[in-house]
């Protein structure tokens, strides 16, 4: 009787001390120590020329605060869950293999082939969340992957209720990694055509619920220490966007935050082409996460003071 109390106080000791280890795991080198956590922020259908037409507080506030290009390129496939596959993986739909953009694929392949950078951030132990418009997106939230999942049963959802769901998100949890995409604006283009009063209304709509979520950061109390990017999926041309057409190509890509250089244009390096892809792979260097040599993507870090 006595061994059995021994050994069963040693395996509870054990078991105490493994989870004081877990808890206190010290989270992966960040290059930026005051960057904590990162919000990508995907407007659906942004198109550059019609974010600076447009009456956005909000995103312009970004632009003039942080480093951006308004030249940055999505997939040559130009359509969302294709190129919102490879923001978050850091790799071109060659290598994810997501070449459908519905909710159920007719193919037997659920998730990416690759890891995204939500999974590859909760695997290292951050808090991370995912928050989509449109159903399709629930092919990014392989379980266990991601710690809080948002996406609509329907087929979509308004921005509004995107919104809404972040901010609940983010003060309650905080999360080190938060992904969220507002639907509006594409589907504005595609009843009304790209670049119309009406998509352009749609984006000061958009433009408030962004502040919502930039308000709920403060009230977290970490908006010093969260790094924004704000981008899309593609842009758009009459009531439509596809493949291997510029104008469904090229997408704002807009970073703010602490270490950004303010009110930088990202153009001014000549050599410097920024992809979808790389959105992707400098979340994984703010956060200290590995970049695999798979990788297509490379940090932007030109949009950083080192």
């Amino acid at each position: 009787m006595r061994n059995l109390l021994l050994a069963a106080l040693l395996f509870t000791a054990v078991i105490l001390l493994c989870g004081q280890g877990a808890e206190s795991a010290p989270r992966p080198a960040r290059p930026l120590p005051a960057v904590e956590h990162v919000v990508i922020l995907i407007v659906d259908g942004l198109r550059p020329d019609v974010l600076l037409l447009s009456e956005t507080p909000a995103m312009h506030g970004m632009i003039r605060d942080g480093a951006y290009t308004m030249w940055a390129r999505t997939t040559d496939m130009a359509v969302t869950l294709p190129s919102c596959t490879s923001l978050l993986t850091a790799v071109k739909p060659a290598k994810h293999r997501v070449s459908w953009n519905t909710s159920q694929p007719a193919s037997g392949q659920l998730y990416p082939a690759v890891p995204t950078v939500l999974g590859m951030a909760t695997e290292a132990g951050y808090v991370t969340a995912l928050v989509a418009g449109k159903s399709k997106f629930a092919a990014l939230a392989k379980p266990g992957t991601v710690t809080h999942v948002f996406v609509p049963d329907t087929a979509k959802c308004s921005d509004e209720q995107v919104a809404a769901e972040a901010v609940k998100i983010i003060e309650s949890a905080k999360p080190a990694l938060i992904c969220i995409h507002f639907p509006g604006p594409d589907a504005v283009g595609h009843e009304k055509g790209w670049g119309s009063p009406e998509q352009l209304a749609q984006l000061v709509k958009t433009d408030v619920q962004i502040a919502l979520v930039l308000a709920a950061l403060d009230r977290a109390e970490i908006r010093d220490s969260t790094v924004v990017l704000l981008t899309a999926d593609h842009g758009g041309t009459g009531k439509g966007h596809g493949a291997d057409d510029m104008r469904s190509r090229h997408i704002p890509w807009v970073v703010a935050g602490p270490g950004v250089k303010p009110g930088y244009d990202l153009t001014q390096d000549a050599k410097l082409q920024v992809n979808t892809e790389d959105t992707g792979a400098t979340v994984c260097w703010l956060l200290g996460l590995p970049r695999p040599l798979y990788f297509d993507g490379k940090p932007v870090t030109a949009a950083f003071v080192q």
